[in-house]
């Protein structure tokens, strides 16, 4: 009976030691774009291929990472010229392999002006989720509608200045992670 007793003990205090240590490998092993994009979103989709086939992904929803580089403002919108950053598999953000290759080139993010966060010219880096419109601007940068984005500042002062944007529940960023903005759905094309 004194074996049961200890091992019931046992297991009382180091179950809670193993789902943290689960939790711990479940949360490691996902990205950093939420599920919901990530199931909308044509896989595999690279600047590439997008530049070379707009028509294909008209309407549909791309993941992809990049750098701002230029802006410009219209009535209702801003768009962003984004140095292209391909995704790593855990959705960061990284530069291509070959600095001059087509995965270098730009995209451009359209954004209304009413969703357009105030700190978003500190943006570092970003990885985003936006449906394609099917134009370009510059010849041949394809253009996305911003459903997502998640960003990164320049520095720790930036990170910790990007907040959430609901002004009832603020809090500081950690400086090993970035802000997220859900922009949600966007049913219009």
């Amino acid at each position: 009976m004194l074996p049961m007793i200890v091992s019931a003990r046992f297991f009382q205090r180091v179950r809670p030691v193993g789902c943290a240590i689960g939790l711990i490998v479940l949360l490691a092993g996902c990205g950093n774009m939420p599920r919901e994009y990530v199931r909308m979103a044509e896989p595999d989709v690279t600047l590439t291929a997008l530049t070379a086939h707009p028509e294909a992904y008209l309407g549909k929803v791309v993941l992809m990472g990049g750098t701002p580089v230029e802006e410009e403002s219209g009535e209702r919108y801003v768009w962003l010229r984004m140095k292209n950053r391909p995704l790593d598999e855990d959705d960061v953000p990284r530069r291509p392999i070959d600095p001059d290759g087509p995965e270098a080139g730009h995209f451009w993010v359209q954004i209304t002006k009413a969703q357009l966060p105030a700190g978003y010219r500190d943006w570092a880096r970003m990885s985003l989720a936006g449906r394609v419109t099917g134009k370009v601007k510059l010849g041949h940068e394809p253009v996305l509608r911003l459903l997502y984005a998640r960003h990164w500042g320049i520095d720790s002062i930036d990170r910790e200045s990007s907040r959430d944007f609901d002004p009832n529940y603020d809090f500081i960023v950690p400086e090993s992670i970035g802000v997220e903005i859900d922009i949600g759905s966007d049913t219009s094309h």
